[in-house]
């Protein structure tokens, strides 16, 4: 993990810096080092934003909660949920914010009897710096700490130590479900007894106070509209307020030092006013400038295979800026590999977008299923990347699915709008009449041969049924 640079280092690099002043800075070198600041930037406006959005409750309701208080998903989303795209039905969320800056949070989780979870924390950086679970830390009774940058002290014993390098963290907590009303209510019971506490109050009696409902936060627009809607003073404004609780890394002082020749420093506040009337000019189109080359990243921000495209490059990303931005914008939480890898596919093997109209089959050689430690899921999705509704209320087939075998042991997933019939109904995942996208869910794959990370498997392409 990259280490933490501290406020006082990045004041004293700043102080030394031999780099023209602003004033001097040419209309297309003031744009380029703010397109790249942007870049830089934008996944920790992008959480603080969200944050807001998601906390800006007086107590948990739906996917909302206080900060420091848990959201507990009691069921899987129908295929009327909008609230988030690409939904899954696979694990319920148990999420939360918290502010570990004033004091350590304290979180405890039961046993959990062998079943698959994971609870990774994101810090403001969307870095994933630790992650609880069976592939880590097994499936018994775990009680940790999550302690802010600045925090020193002593934990009481039995309670690990978690150290954030932010003091924004995002708690984004999956626990495995069937779906079954029986195993509902077997997950519903470890959500009861997850905890968490200041430490000031841990092993005390605690009840969680109401939040501050915020009137002026807006909690209609998509987060990512209104980070984009920021002008390009009020974008680096937000951003160097943030930086003040949380830090840059070492890694990032050449960036630190180029960001400082506009006056982008932490802590300090952005006056575009008093630069030059052509390089003002030349900041206005920076936050629109700088999202096209985020997005226009995704073409090289993966692999593209059958079809597919996926990344290994998640979860924890050193200073590829442009990788962590482009995944904070289409995927904001992502998981390391070693805990999920997502392909995804709008095309079959033609290169052809996918639509109803057509019907479509996967073939999955013998003895070739996604190589998973976890679980592995087919999810379907409409254009718009949400649940489709469906005869069946099926959204997905996965290894829980009695999948029916050819006589040599392949498998065929039957991917198509009208039901194929009662001898590939086991093996149906319904799609819409129109467009559609895919979405494969490998969840702790294996790292030793065959595996999606290095490779040495790779998912195979859907085809046209002839």
């Amino acid at each position: 993990m990259f280490k933490r640079l501290h406020l006082f280092a990045i004041v004293a690099m700043l102080s030394f810096a031999t780099t023209a002043p602003a004033q001097e800075l040419t209309p297309q070198e003031a744009e380029s080092i703010a397109v790249d600041a942007y870049v830089y930037g934008y996944p920790l406006v992008t959480m603080e934003m969200t944050r807001r959005v998601m906390t800006n409750v007086a107590e948990p309701v739906g996917t909302h909660a206080p900060m420091g208080q848990l959201v507990r998903m009691k069921t899987y989303p129908s295929a009327q949920f909008r609230d988030v795209t690409a939904p899954n039905a696979d694990t319920l969320y148990t999420t939360g914010w918290f502010d570990v800056g004033k004091e350590p949070w304290v979180v405890s989780i039961p046993d959990v009897a062998g079943r698959y979870y994971l609870f990774p924390m994101l810090d403001g950086w969307t870095n994933v710096f630790q992650v609880p679970g069976k592939r880590t830390t097994g499936t018994g009774a775990i009680t940790y700490a999550i302690t802010g940058p600045n925090w020193k002290g002593k934990l009481p014993e039995g309670v690990i130590e978690y150290k954030s390098p932010t003091n924004m963290v995002w708690i984004l907590g999956r626990i495995y479900c069937t779906g079954t009303e029986a195993d509902y209510a077997e997950v519903h019971k470890i959500q009861s007894e997850i905890k968490v506490t200041p430490l000031s109050f841990y092993g005390k009696p605690y009840e969680h106070s109401k939040g501050k409902v915020d009137p002026t936060i807006d909690s209609k627009t998509p987060v990512r509209d209104q980070v984009n809607n920021l002008d390009v003073q009020a974008y680096f404004n937000l951003l160097t307020q943030l930086m003040k609780d949380n830090p840059p890394f070492e890694a990032d002082a050449p960036m630190l030092k180029k960001m400082a020749r506009l006056g982008i420093e932490p802590g300090k506040a952005v006056d575009f006013s008093k630069l030059d009337g052509k390089v003002k000019a030349a900041l206005t189109n920076v936050p629109k400038i700088a999202f096209e080359k985020i997005m226009g990243h995704f073409a090289s921000a993966g692999k593209h295979v059958n079809g597919w495209t996926f990344t290994t490059n998640a979860g924890v990303y050193g200073s590829d800026y442009l990788q962590r931005a482009l995944l904070t914008a289409i995927g904001l939480g992502a998981n390391r590999p070693q805990d999920a890898i997502y392909p995804t596919s709008q095309a079959d093997a033609e290169g052809q977008p996918y639509d109803g109209k057509n019907n479509y089959v996967i073939r999955i050689p013998a003895g070739q299923l996604p190589p998973v430690k976890g679980f592995w899921s087919l999810t379907m999705y409409n254009a718009e990347y949400f649940f489709v509704e469906n005869e069946l209320n099926r959204q997905t087939l996965s290894a829980r699915d009695n999948l029916k075998k050819n006589a040599d042991g392949s498998i065929d997933l039957y991917l198509q709008n009208k039901n194929p019939g009662p001898d590939k109904v086991s093996n149906w995942l319904p799609a819409p009449e129109g467009k559609f996208v895919l979405m494969l869910r490998l969840y702790w794959p294996q790292e030793e041969k065959p595996s999606i990370i290095d490779g040495s498997w790779l998912p195979p392409a859907a085809k046209i049924a002839k």
